[in-house]
């Protein structure tokens, strides 16, 4: 197994989700590996938790990736939110893009989770995608 993939993993899913034309036109620019402090826009797309287990095989070290996308909004319902996350979806599952080191083999979305938070102020959804990776 290795975790050296995690890096590049993270850098091409964020490249991916900034630059997607659709996503943009719903969120802008407001797709973040790290919410900024301070005053949040009115709808955003965040990377979040990573969980990584070992998929290594007879052809080299690999790893399995379960990573959290999360859109969050400060809208009283989750309208918004949900043509978000379905941005989110067609820009992910099954993407392959490239890597600063290893490749994606299968990029497949897993669930997702709807919710209020902060007293009912906020809704956040978040998407899990799993990503098998190799590092070939």
């Amino acid at each position: 197994m290795t975790y050296a993939l995690s890096a590049p993993l993270q850098a091409a899913l964020y490249d991916l989700l900034a630059g997607d034309a659709a996503l943009s036109a719903l969120v802008g620019g407001h797709v973040y590996d790290a919410v900024p402090p301070g005053e949040v826009p009115p709808l955003y797309v965040a990377l979040g938790s990573e969980r990584v287990r070992e998929r290594s095989d007879g052809t080299g070290a690999g790893a399995q990736h379960d990573i959290t996308v999360s859109v969050v909004t400060g809208a009283a319902g989750f309208a918004q939110a949900k043509v978000a996350a379905g941005a989110v979806c067609d820009a992910l599952d099954g993407a392959r893009p490239p890597l600063s080191r290893g490749r994606i083999v299968a990029m497949t979305f897993q669930k997702a989770r709807a919710r209020r938070e902060q007293t009912g102020a906020v809704r956040r959804i978040d998407l899990t995608f799993r990503a098998r990776l190799d590092d070939a």
